[in-house]
């Protein structure tokens, strides 16, 4: 998704809207992860994912073309560059907390694995000739580690 500007003033207007926007979706993210229920910010993570898209494509375009924006008002230009400085706080506090998330969500993961492990391998199964089968039975468990 792009931006359809008619000039370089409503480039900025319309970047500063999807900064703000975002930037008020990253820290409306933080607080739900912060008060430990980061489910409810599956609610509005699409139109974040939309968003973070469109700014990455937008902020990618003028930088290769500065000419995009280059006749905006100063005073404009200077409110998104310090939205922007905001928008980068917000996500680096975001990713912080995520990363916090991460580790906890992860040890429940290993220790739930481990006591799963332990209960298994208390268990005996029957082998093929009817027998008790005294061998470690396998436990399959899967942990994904990407961001």
């Amino acid at each position: 998704m792009a931006l359809h500007a008619h000039n370089a003033k409503d480039r900025v207007e319309q970047m500063l809207i999807l900064t703000q926007r975002l930037r008020a979706l990253v820290e409306r993210e933080t607080k739900l992860f912060e008060a430990r229920t980061p489910h409810e910010a599956a609610a509005f993570a699409s139109e974040k994912n939309a968003l973070a898209t469109t700014y990455r494509l937008e902020t990618a375009r003028i930088a290769k073309d500065p000419g995009l924006v280059a006749e905006a008002p100063t005073a404009l230009r200077q409110q998104l560059s310090e939205e922007t400085v905001l928008l980068d706080q917000a996500l680096q506090a975001n990713h912080q907390i995520a990363g916090v998330i991460r580790k906890l969500t992860e040890g429940m993961v290993q220790a739930i694995a481990s006591e799963a492990a332990k209960t298994r391998a208390s268990m005996h199964a029957y082998g093929p000739n009817g027998r008790v089968n005294t061998d470690d039975v396998a436990v399959a468990i899967t942990l994904n580690r990407q961001v």
